[in-house]
């Protein structure tokens, strides 16, 4: 039988505002996201004190609960004590919604999650599952040709060759539009007739007007300016139509207006965008591979902190789709290997139970799933210099990555399960790059950069702090 996690349910929405302060929530691999109305009625003081939080973020009016792997038990507990609803819409231009101006960037990066964060499981797995079946034809166990290679490399490939609907649906879903037209409008651009057309080298027109033929399978940029586009025409067409004409009425307008529009400026347009991203990005890595990749590495656990690390997501996608293979999240993978060392390096060392039962899963999280969040928020970052350790031989490993140019043809989360889906040019670099990554991180943390009495040292902290509230609420209550 599972673990109960009704209390804990009940106790996160509670301290968030309670359901009344929820505008929308949903979940990704490791954390509960809420939108809020207020953030000056959420206690994130008391949800990280919560038996089962990790720790709690707010990036940008957006409560994020980390709860770890089994988020997803979590949520669905959630739907089933309250009445709040998953939803992970929310209408780009109402992203002030909580009373509070955001700083465009805060928008930028929650747009970009908003989007690409409920497709990253089907794209993890599908990623997967290319590893594996690489891994099974390099060891002869598969070949390629054999029809159950072929169903199998189908239902992995599908996701990636079709993007452009899946970006669609989540894409509907963020700009507050009706998802299944901007699935339309995905599907439009992946159609059969006109990846044959462009494969063929046709020239089409429309009304007369040239079309610019791109090749859309597994592209990113124009489906989501499309939709966003597709957004505003919604909200028009529903103001003027008449309701008893708006169900067939809008979706048919917006594919009229929509489809053309795109294949003939926003799509073309977006792709040569797309493709110089991709080349500026290969240029400043070519020009100093060490460089970029060291910094790149040290950087990475921060950004991953912060959020960041969301606005290269379409970056990652997009080199896949013009380039045939990435590097980004392969030279900045290894730091999952370095913060699984250090959490490992901070269980071999301590000898406290708690931090003991802590440590040791959330090491096995990180090297085995990729899953760093209950590392680094319940291991290295309290005590700091873990942490530190782990982003010092991240960029150690991302600038070994970078000099022999490993690569991965589809978006992988670097683990231990994952490698063989970087077979190829400097697989070995990569190997040797995570090991440095892992061991380095467990042994430095093991000699010098955890001990227990660092437990201590937060505990007496904390005490601090407390008795600082308490004597202020005292000093008040005198006055």
């Amino acid at each position: 039988m599972g673990k109960d996690y009704t209390q804990l349910a009940k106790k996160i929405v509670e301290n968030v505002g309670t359901e009344e302060n929820v505008i929308s929530f949903f979940h990704c691999a490791t954390r509960l996201r809420f939108k809020v109305k207020e953030t000056s009625k959420v206690d994130i003081d008391t949800l990280k004190q919560l038996e089962g939080v990790i720790t709690v973020i707010n990036s940008g009016g957006q409560i994020q609960v980390v709860i770890g792997n089994h988020v997803d038990q979590v949520f669905d507990t959630i739907l089933k004590v309250t009445k709040l609803k998953a939803d992970d819409s929310m209408n780009i231009d109402d992203a002030g919604a909580s009373g509070e101006k955001k700083k465009l960037i805060n928008v930028f990066m929650e747009t970009i999650s908003g989007i690409f964060a409920p497709a990253l499981g089907i794209m993890s797995g599908a990623g997967m599952l290319k590893a594996l079946l690489i891994l099974l034809t390099s060891l002869g166990v598969m070949d390629s040709s054999m029809s159950t290679y072929r169903i199998l490399y189908a239902g992995a490939d599908a996701i990636f060759t079709f993007l452009p609907i899946i970006l669609g649906y989540t894409a509907g879903k963020k700009f507050g539009c009706n998802p299944f037209v901007a699935m339309a409008l995905g599907m439009a651009l992946v159609y059969p007739d006109m990846t044959a057309a462009y494969s063929a080298g046709e020239a089409l027109t429309f009304l007369k007007i040239p079309v610019v033929m791109v090749n859309y399978t597994s592209s990113v940029m124009p489906i989501i300016i499309s939709v966003y586009v597709l957004s505003k025409l919604d909200k028009v067409l529903k103001k003027v139509i008449p309701e008893v004409l708006k169900m067939f009425l809008v979706p048919m307008l917006e594919i009229i207006v929509m489809v053309p529009a795109t294949y003939l400026a926003i799509g073309p347009v977006m792709d040569k965008f797309g493709k110089l991203l991709a080349a500026g990005y290969t240029g400043i890595v070519s020009f100093n591979p060490i460089l970029a990749g060291g910094l790149l590495g040290l950087i990475w656990p921060a950004a991953v902190l912060f959020g960041l690390h969301w606005g290269f997501v379409p970056i990652v996608i997009n080199n896949i789709a013009t380039l045939g293979r990435d590097t980004l999240f392969v030279i900045t993978g290894p730091n999952n290997m370095a913060q699984a060392g250090a959490a490992l390096g901070v269980f071999l060392k301590t000898k406290n139970k708690k931090l003991k039962e802590l440590s040791g899963p959330a090491a096995l999280s990180a090297i085995l799933a990729g899953i760093t969040e209950p590392a680094i928020y319940g291991v290295t970052l309290p005590y700091k210099r873990p942490f530190f350790i782990g982003a010092i031989f991240s960029g150690i490993a991302g600038a070994i990555v970078a000099a022999v140019g490993a690569g991965a043809p589809t978006v992988l989360g670097m683990s231990l399960l994952s490698l063989p889906g970087y077979i190829g040019t400097g697989f070995v670099g990569l190997l040797i790059a995570c090991a440095i990554a892992y061991f380095g991180s467990a042994i430095t943390t093991y000699l010098v950069g955890f001990n227990d009495d660092m437990i201590a040292g937060e505990k007496k902290t904390e005490e601090i702090k407390t008795k600082e509230e308490t004597s202020s609420v005292e000093k008040v209550s005198a006055v």
